[in-house]
């Protein structure tokens, strides 16, 4: 597959509330259309996964692509992406001065407890025709 060039791939838990609301946001905010999308359970996000030697049943973390440059998971994912967006939010970027290992911590514990918290879907979501250039083909 072909990545589009000049954007930043996000991998993400279809089936989570937590995780389709944080797209739905980021797709607002995105401002300069630098993102784009696909689910952990697509067959694009497992070959992306692949691809960087990571195991697709092992990971059910939000995962942040920049192709041909690096990727990023868990707590390192989140805060590049909110380095990218012009909100607020991007002062959370301040937190990468904590050790990983602390951030990764306290992503696990929301990451364990999302579905209690926010709920799971039956299936993945589907975007609307406005939002499918967004998403990356299964």
């Amino acid at each position: 597959m072909i990545l589009p060039e000049n954007k930043h791939i996000i991998l993400f838990d279809g089936v989570c509330n937590l995780c389709n609301n944080a797209v739905n946001y980021i797709i607002k905010k995105d401002t300069n259309d630098l993102f784009r999308f696909t689910s952990l359970q697509s067959k694009t996000g497992k070959m992306l996964l692949q691809q960087r030697s990571l195991n697709p049943d092992s990971i059910d973390s939000i995962v942040l692509i920049i192709p041909n440059i690096a990727y990023y998971i868990k707590s390192d994912a989140a805060l590049e992406i909110v380095k990218k967006l012009n909100t607020p939010w991007r002062l959370l970027s301040v937190f990468t001065v904590l050790p990983k290992g602390f951030r990764n911590i306290v992503y696990d514990f929301v990451a364990k407890n999302r579905y209690c918290w926010y709920g799971k879907k039956d299936h993945c979501m589907i975007p609307t025709p406005e939002l499918q250039a967004k998403f990356l083909e299964e």
